[in-house]
């Protein structure tokens, strides 16, 4: 049989942490598979760090990053740069990861080539088109293009089926982030920024902290660092670890309200492995990123999420996961609740992970495999278990 040839998307970390997994296990069935890595570098330094680390070299690179652009300057230039990539290379299926611009743009422009696409974190939704955005938006347009849905939970799936999607082309294979956490997170880690060193060997419980939303900027970010403020005064023996994000709107709210407090370190963005290797050793997370939501419970540390809606409501579902908002009272009022009462806080920690097992990117590329003939496995769904 003649080799297929895959195109993998990519173009900010998360999505390419998550793709990670699945171009290192394509590249194994080399008879098989031509695998081209794409990235539209939508976010530029931070995917270079991921890159790096799990040892990938892109085969294409749009280099699309500039100051200051827009979702439709962006579009433009993603949609562009494939349509030449794809009449040139015509893969054989376009793969794609999560709601990203890149995602939407990507599944876009391999429809416009008529070339299969799989969508890899298949069927996140809130329903709600404005929150988060544009994300929701991306990943419904990016669903009604798809031909083989890689939905990470049952609930994904379940979602996807509410949409008319045919149910043969769903599979639930868990999520390919915790196949990446067991490539990059280790016991004796040494850390590249001195100060996550110093906090580990000082042996002080660590709460990691990280906020960078579209729709939480201003206000609503006043109410969380507000809480944090609290909780750092009431309980000067944790330590607050705050990688704060680069964009300023972020930071004009951030540093006022949290800086100068002795056990709140406030410091530069973490590159991937450094921040996945402190997240292994905290002792609770503040977070709005979708990603931790997921990489979180598989250490066994309680989350509270600073968002109102979360499009994984699997882990809230199972427990290790609890949506406080960006109300100061209430994100105050239960972290107390959990530093104060260890039996809430283990019941936190030992819930289940519905996530994943490691074994995502194996199913992942079985199903593929099986979808161009190469074989005929059966690939069981992923269920999640203690």
């Amino acid at each position: 049989m003649k080799k297929r040839k895959i195109a993998v998307v990519f173009g900010t970390r998360p999505d390419t942490i998550k793709m990670a997994p699945i171009i290192l296990e394509l590249q194994k069935f080399s008879d098989q598979f031509e695998v081209l890595t794409i990235a539209t570098a939508q976010h530029r330094q931070m995917l270079d760090q991921v890159l790096d680390v799990f040892k990938i070299k892109s085969s294409y690179d749009l280099d699309i990053m500039a100051p200051k652009q827009t979702l439709a300057s962006l579009t433009a230039k993603i949609i562009s740069g494939l349509d030449e990539i794809f009449a040139e290379e015509k893969p054989d299926m376009v793969l794609v990861q999560g709601d990203t611009t890149t995602t939407c743009i990507g599944s876009l422009a391999a429809f416009y080539h008529q070339i299969p696409v799989g969508h890899i974190e298949a069927g996140l939704r809130t329903n709600d088109k404005a929150n988060p955005f544009p994300e929701e938006i991306n990943r419904r347009i990016t669903g009604c293009i798809t031909d083989l849905h890689f939905a990470s939970t049952a609930t994904a799936k379940n979602s996807l089926l509410k949409e008319n999607t045919d149910p043969s082309s769903i599979f639930v294979t868990g999520n390919t982030v915790v196949d990446a956490l067991e490539y990059t997170v280790r016991e004796n880690y040494k850390f590249t920024v001195p100060v996550l060193d110093t906090l580990v060997e000082k042996g002080n419980k660590i709460v990691l902290v990280t906020m960078h939303r579209r729709e939480n900027w201003g206000l609503p970010m006043q109410g969380a660092a507000n809480a944090i403020r609290r909780l750092a005064s009431k309980y000067p023996e944790l330590e607050f670890l705050f990688p704060v994000h680069m964009n300023p709107i972020v930071r004009e709210v951030v540093y006022p309200i949290l800086r100068g407090l002795k056990n709140v370190h406030l410091i530069e963005p973490l590159d991937y492995l450094d921040f996945v290797n402190i997240m292994a050793k905290s002792y609770l997370i503040f977070t709005d990123s979708g990603g931790v939501q997921e990489e979180g419970p598989h250490f066994g540390i309680p989350i509270l999420v600073l968002r109102s809606v979360t499009e994984r409501p699997d882990a809230v579902d199972y427990g290790t996961v609890k949506l406080v908002g960006l109300d100061e009272e209430n994100i105050f009022d239960t972290a107390v609740q959990l530093i104060d009462n260890p039996l809430e806080y283990d019941k936190m920690a030992n819930a289940i992970n519905p996530y994943g097992d490691g074994l995502s990117a194996k199913r992942t590329i079985k199903i593929i495999k099986n979808y161009f003939g190469f074989s005929h496995e059966n690939v069981d769904e992923f269920v999640p278990h203690h």
